[in-house]
């Protein structure tokens, strides 16, 4: 007896000259009361836990063994203390209980240990055997309860283990609850005396929970809206990065919705940088496609381009599983990534195509807003988007028919039957029009050039009409715009445009830097001179336009030069009102003879201007087929101004041979008449 006495004083003396003791600070968990500094005792437990399973650490959990609780800037130290020391043990950590196998036998030392286990466990303030309860369900008490007070009351009568649970609980209520009545719940469970007391509990048994749980309560607390650099939501994520080994296909799933909605800081990176090393590990063995894109939301941006191209691959090789809702928002989740996979987002086209009736209006717009973001432009899925808008106008508010309109305009798409259908609808009820929805429509229309029939008039009289109405309390910078949209559409409403000419007016909106209001006033003022020739003319006093290096297009160059010759043409002109042309031919009246620069010219009349314009795709609609609005408008003015306009498309030009050019140029430069009669003195090389 004495000898087993004396073994248990010996391991004893062991035991307690390994554990050191240091100093910790102890905060509340959400800051809310004063920090107290106390000194940590030994604790049996890290010691028993501390070589347990040595040797099976993947590269997932070393990524975490130095990761700092708090971000940077956070008030989470007290005065005089630099940062929480934080003891770091080299093993992976138990998530809920050891248990011993009863076959085997235990020396006296396993059996110290093991009476030392249950000691702790026995003591512990977490699962105390005499209030422990039974466990409650988190669905159960959401249906009991109405409000996250009750929740907390629930609580404070009988706590049960585990905590994640009432976490959870309140959040299924606050989807329940408007967004008024949610803000004041809200505020209600943060004055509740046994809210702090639920934190608390959370932090001390977020080791031992089942992981599941761990990350169901962290999302709850993030859908609540509990402050992020709180000590409670810090040491749960350096939790979750210490046990994201345990990370099972549902785990990676709500990892990924919880880091979706957390804004960046420390924890939250290196969180992000583990979960992208087990997406690159457990990619092909994932086996649905909502966790897929759980993933492929999550990983960011700036994740390594071969992880993107895996996440592609697995993608297009569950095609075949995809469900409508999986291929709608394909095109969220990869715009999240910032990866255009053409391939994948073409096969998703089809069959939000195929499935576009009964689409929800928050779908649609994620979908456009998804092909802008990363530049995808597919002209039958904007189509089959526009023919189901415009056939059931009817049941869609005149707010969503203008969003959509808005991405339309965006994406360069002009759909003519659903903005036919809109206008008329427009000029039938101009009064459900506010401010901002005809400032709005009359940017999509100006800016996609769109006219219809007769009517077009008529809805340029109703928008004018009824902005007109507004003069008393719309901005001056809101007045141009909408003035510069109307002047695009050709169209001068001088009870609009008279109040931007008064002199202090000009001067406000010619703000130092911003070049945008310095372009519309000088659209105004090139509309006044050339189209309203009879209006007086005001000097506007606007700065110089900033120089830009041109470069005319190179093709075009060789191929005028070898079908006119050296001084027919004239390269980079800047004309009055701010325009530019890339090159200047001079002709004939008939356009059959092309006139050196040269020849002096007794009159003007004799003389035919031609302008080549080089444009890029920008310049037209989607269907490269209709200019877009401040083109039309050049063109307008050009033709005012005297010139014959020659359009070349860049986009097909550069793929001509060369003669292909010249045969082009020579098609459009000469009529029709003096083209089909002879040849004419033409010096060219072909």
């Amino acid at each position: 007896m004495n000898n087993r006495a004396s073994a248990i004083l010996l391991n004893l003396r062991q035991l307690s000259t390994l554990v050191p003791t240091s100093r910790t600070i102890r905060l509340y968990p959400l800051g809310f009361s004063r920090p107290k500094v106390v000194y940590s005792n030994w604790n049996p437990r890290n010691l028993l836990f501390s070589d347990f399973g040595n040797g099976v650490q993947s590269s997932a959990r070393h990524l975490f063994q130095d990761a700092l609780i708090f971000k940077s800037g956070d008030n989470f130290q007290t005065k005089g203390i630099g940062t929480e020391t934080v003891l770091t043990v080299d093993r992976p950590l138990c998530p809920r209980r050891l248990s011993f196998d009863s076959k085997h036998s235990l020396d006296p030392d396993d059996a110290l240990k093991k009476e030392a286990f249950h000691h702790k466990a026995s003591s512990e303030d977490v699962l105390t055997k005499e209030t422990k309860p039974t466990p409650v369900n988190s669905k159960k008490l959401s249906e009991e309860c109405s409000s996250l007070s009750d929740v907390l009351d629930k609580f404070s009568e009988r706590p049960t283990f585990p905590s994640s649970n009432y976490f959870s609980a309140m959040w299924i209520i606050a989807k329940r609850m408007s967004d008024d009545q949610k803000r004041v719940e809200k505020q209600l469970m943060f004055n509740h005396p046994a809210f702090n007391q639920l934190c608390e509990q959370m932090m001390r048994e977020s080791k031992i929970m089942h992981y599941d749980h761990l990350l169901f309560s962290l999302h709850a607390m993030v859908k609540l809206g509990i402050p992020q650099n709180t000590l409670l939501v810090q040491t749960l994520l350096r939790v979750v990065q210490e046990r994201i080994n345990e990370c099972d296909e549902k785990c990676l799933s709500v990892l990924s919705a919880i880091l979706e909605a957390m804004e960046p800081c420390k924890n939250v990176d290196v969180l992000r940088a583990g979960l992208r090393i087990l997406a690159d590990q457990r990619v092909w063995n994932i086996e649905r496609v909502f966790t897929l894109q759980a993933l492929i939301r999550c990983v960011g941006k700036d994740a390594p381009i071969a992880l993107k191209r895996k996440l592609e691959m697995k993608a297009l090789r569950e095609l075949d599983r995809f469900s409508d809702l999986n291929s709608q928002h394909m095109f969220e989740a990869l715009a999240a990534m910032n990866h255009r996979s053409v391939v994948l987002l073409d096969e998703c086209s089809k069959m939000v195509i195929g499935n576009i009736h009964g689409c929800p209006f928050k779908v649609l717009i994620n979908i456009l807003q998804s092909c802008k973001d990363l530049r995808y432009h597919n002209f039958d899925l904007f189509k089959g988007i526009a023919d189901y808008v415009a056939t059931t106008i009817d049941i869609w508010k005149l707010k969503q028919v203008i969003f959509l309109l808005i991405l339309f305009e965006n994406l360069g798409f002009r759909h003519t039957d659903l903005m036919d259908v809109f206008m008329k609808k427009v000029i039938a009820d101009p009064a459900s029009l506010n401010m901002k929805s005809i400032i709005c429509i009359l940017h999509v229309y100006s800016s996609l050039n769109h006219f219809y029939k007769c009517q077009t008039s008529e809805f340029q009289e109703v928008m004018a009409n009824s902005l007109t109405g507004y003069l008393h309390n719309i901005s001056s910078e809101n007045l141009l715009s909408a003035v510069c949209s109307f002047c695009l559409m050709n169209h001068f409403p001088m009870a609009l445009i008279n109040p931007l000419l008064q002199k202090d007016v000009i001067k406000e909106l010619l703000i130092p830097g911003d070049e945008s209001n310095a372009h519309k006033l000088r659209i105004l003022a090139a509309c006044l001179k050339l189209d309203i020739p009879c209006h007086k003319a005001i000097d506007f006093d606007l700065p110089p336009r900033p120089s830009t290096t041109l470069y005319p297009n190179v093709k075009v160059a060789d191929a005028l030069s070898s079908l006119l010759g050296e001084g027919y043409f004239s390269k980079d002109i800047q004309l009055p009102h701010n325009y530019h042309i890339d090159f200047e031919v001079r002709m004939d009246t008939n356009r059959s003879q092309v006139l050196p620069f040269s020849d002096a010219v007794t009159s003007a009349a004799d003389i035919q201007r031609v302008a080549v314009l080089c444009v890029p795709r920008s310049t037209y609609c989607l269907d490269l087929a209709h200019p877009r609005g401040f083109l039309a408008m050049k063109l307008r003015h050009l033709k005012i101004m005297g010139f014959h306009v020659i359009l070349v498309h860049n986009w097909e030009v550069e793929r001509l041979e060369k003669k292909d050019v010249i045969t082009f140029l020579k098609t459009k430069l000469y009529s029709t008449e003096a083209f089909l009669t002879a040849d004419v003195n033409l010096q060219s090389t072909c």
